[in-house]
């Protein structure tokens, strides 16, 4: 079953690679969304696929790379769109 999820990351999640990370992870996931920072410092992602991977994606998301620390992630399951192509980095 294909599924949507909407995170927000919080910690120390902006000048560390993150989202560099996120949309290398989610090319080895085979996931399609974006992820993006917000003015508050932290990190938004959207991600589409097969339920079992998007949850195998937010496990290594949840870990970070090396430099950062995620403190929490909000985590909102939206109704399955297939509204993403492929997985972006967004400004």
């Amino acid at each position: 079953m294909n599924v949507c999820v909407k995170l927000t990351v919080k910690g120390r999640v902006q000048g560390v690679g993150f989202r560099w990370f996120v949309q290398r992870e989610a090319g080895r996931f085979g996931v399609n969304g974006y992820v993006k920072n917000l003015p508050n410092g932290d990190v938004e992602i959207e991600a589409e696929g097969e339920e079992k991977i998007v949850k195998e994606f937010i496990e290594q998301v949840q870990k970070g790379p090396p430099f950062s620390r995620v403190t929490d992630t909000l985590t909102e399951w939206k109704k399955y769109r297939q509204k993403h192509g492929s997985f972006e980095v967004t400004f």
